[in-house]
């Protein structure tokens, strides 16, 4: 039911990682999973460290887009950084929804660093029975 936009993003998010933090012309990937679960998809993004205020969610026709942006830790003047390998900057990712998912119930919680969304199945795409009117017969048949 998910679609995949594009082939070479593990290769984009892996040189994107190499070339430093995200900007908002150019975000870097965040990872992330999906999967069904009953009658919805579930898509889960990995997004350690960042305030839920931080998080933007947009549906755009079938395109859904999350963004978040990863500030530094305040720090004092006799702070002296060590190391610093947690990514800053701004995350993205895009997904192409299919037609059959109901973008107008998407629900989305934010809890240790996940945001998960759970993306309904659409109703008219559920199977159903059509039932066959006319005649003395009235019969039913799986649609």
């Amino acid at each position: 039911m998910l679609m995949r936009t594009d082939p070479f993003r593990e290769l984009d998010r892996l040189a994107q990682q190499l070339m430093g933090p995200g900007t908002w012309s150019k975000p870097a990937a965040m990872a992330m999973d999906a999967y069904r679960e009953g009658d919805e998809y579930v898509v889960a993004f990995d997004l350690p460290g960042v305030s839920a205020e931080a998080i933007d969610i947009d549906v755009e026709r079938n395109m859904l887009t999350v963004r978040a942006e990863r500030r530094p830790v305040a720090k004092s003047d006799n702070v002296q950084m060590e190391l610093s390998e947690r990514p800053l900057g701004v995350f993205s990712r895009q997904i192409v929804l299919a037609d059959t998912l109901d973008t107008e119930h998407i629900k989305a919680d934010y809890d240790a660093g996940v945001l998960n969304l759970r993306i309904p199945i659409a109703e008219r795409a559920k199977p159903r029975k059509i039932a066959i009117g006319g005649g003395s017969d009235h019969k039913e048949i799986s649609g």
